[in-house]
């Protein structure tokens, strides 16, 4: 087949316009819930058990049902699984805006989480059927990536504008008329596909798939809440022997869920791993900066969320510039240099202190992003384009899938170390004349600590958020330096790991 029978034109650029509309909307989502969390709780009253599944429920069902619904799409077709899905998420955001009980709200998140499922592995797949060139791929999944790291970026600031406006259902109704817009030109601009060999739905496979990964992800979570306890070690053995039961499976199946021979692919294998970790050091950092702006540094969730607008042009940059700069220098290379000054900003943020730190902060996050975006955009392209093109869904959701733990496992680690640093430190910074009991809550979190000094005399109070917020600073700046130990581990594996004449898109199709 000749180039030019293989590069996209104006339809496919267009399709690709219409696929990140719905990218956009789940990256909000990750965000504009927690701005609307007051104001959901004074108005629907949940429980503490309640307000759990009402947080969880959504990052659950998204992480359980990824691979599902790649191998689905593969099946039934992207574009038909893409349509489905978006009904499905715009009725769901209806359902959730006007939700008058807690029990209601929690049923729409997990519908949410279900059909969000169903967007993310089958818009990557469609750029993968869309652009058969490999340059105009890598740059069209650089855009991709982008619309959402940009969306997490501002989704704070959107959810807090809409907040200021409108009462809370409108973080949610916001998405019901851009998932109106992919159903009515979805038909039109996107191509169907479908791997034309497939069989049946392993429905037992399915089960093992998502009831593993829901519990591994359970137990992140609860090891970061808890620490190292039954409840975060026995959902996390379970998941571990539901995955093996589940990969053994595959491996007698004509037609397995997903297809394992994939991970054979040497270049497969080594970009799911670093996007895994590299997605896991971002996290670790990325999870506490909002906390500092807001705990430590006192700006209010909107004000916070304007400083976090540097950071989605930084992401900008980084994911845009990769497919020319790695056409030009190497995949491998770009991967390897970038993580370097990821490494750089992580060592940055490991010197923020409580006070006159602001820019320090904002220096060394948009260094650790500027460099780890060409990491998520190249190892993406590599996942993608290693598979067979019959094979895109299961590949796209496959990626999808180690972002999603790497998220979890990011948040998880972090929330470890920064509670055992945070208790360890605190203690020794405390005033000598605080209360046991004011002395027990400060120590902890940093949350806790300053919800506890409002019956305390100003000068004592002033001293229990003093020490928190240090006590805070120092467990971020270890994590600064556990992300740089990570992402330099990942320096190596990005040089040995990938092979150049397989990953190096040619120059001349750079261009788009």
């Amino acid at each position: 087949m000749t180039e030019t029978t293989t590069r996209a034109g104006r339809r496919e650029w267009l399709g690709l316009g219409l696929l990140t509309l719905p990218l956009f909307v789940l990256a909000i989502d990750v965000s504009a819930l927690f701005l609307a969390a007051p104001h959901i709780g004074a108005d629907l009253a949940p429980s503490a058990t309640q307000w759990l599944w009402i947080l969880d429920i959504y990052g659950f069902m998204i992480a359980g049902f990824l691979v599902t619904m790649g191998s689905i799409g593969d099946r039934i077709g992207r574009r038909r699984l893409l349509l489905v899905g978006s009904a499905a998420f715009a009725l769901a955001s209806a359902l959730a805006a006007f939700a008058q009980e807690p029990v209601v709200l929690i049923a729409a998140r997990a519908v949410l989480g279900v059909a969000g499922a169903t967007l993310m592995p089958s818009t990557l797949a469609l750029i993968r059927t869309m652009f058969r060139d490999d340059a105009q791929r890598a740059t069209a999944i650089s855009v991709w990536m982008t619309t959402f790291s940009v969306g997490v970026a501002l989704g704070a600031l959107f959810g807090g504008a809409l907040l200021q406006l409108f009462w809370w259902g409108s973080v949610f109704l916001a998405a019901v008329p851009v998932m109106l817009l992919v159903l009515v030109l979805g038909p039109r601009l996107l191509p169907e596909s479908r791997d034309p060999s497939a069989g049946g739905t392993d429905w037992a496979s399915v089960a093992l798939s998502v009831a593993g990964i829901i519990a591994v992800v359970q137990g992140l979570k609860e090891l970061a809440a808890e620490g190292i306890t039954a409840g975060a070690l026995l959902p996390l053995g379970a998941g571990a022997a539901l995955a093996t039961v589940f990969v053994r499976r595959q491996r007698r199946l004509a037609q397995p869920l997903i297809d394992l021979t994939l991970f054979s692919r040497r270049a497969f294998s080594t970009a799911l791993a670093l996007l895994t970790a590299g997605i896991f050091a971002a996290t670790a950092v990325n999870f506490l900066i909002p906390q500092y702006l807001q705990l430590v540094a006192g700006h209010s969730p909107l004000r916070a969320g304007l400083f976090t607008t540097p950071l989605a042009l930084a992401a900008m940059a980084g994911s845009l510039t990769a497919p020319w700069l790695a056409a030009r220098f190497g995949t491998a290379r770009l991967i390897a240099a970038g993580t370097a000054v990821s490494v750089a900003g992580y060592l940055v943020l490991s010197q923020v202190g409580t006070t006159g730190s602001l820019g320090t902060l904002l220096v060394g996050a948009c260094l650790a992003v500027l460099g780890m975006c060409p990491m998520t955009v190249l190892t993406t392209h590599l996942v993608v384009a290693s598979a067979p093109e019959h094979k895109a869904g299961s590949a796209a959701a496959l990626s999808e899938t180690s972002g999603e733990l790497g998220v979890a496992l990011g948040i998880a680690v972090t929330g470890s170390v920064v509670t055992a640093v945070y208790r360890a430190d605190i203690g020794g910074r405390l005033p000598a004349d605080l209360p046991a009991e004011a002395a027990e809550a400060a120590s902890g979190s940093i949350t806790a600590a300053h919800s506890s000094v409002a019956q305390l005399p100003a000068e004592l109070a002033q001293g229990v958020i003093r020490a928190a917020d240090e006590a805070f600073t120092h467990g971020l700046n270890v994590v600064g330096y556990l992300s740089a130990a990570v992402s330099a581990v990942l320096i190596a594996l990005a040089l040995i790991g990938l092979r150049e004449d397989t990953a190096r898109p040619r120059r001349q199709d750079a261009d788009v």
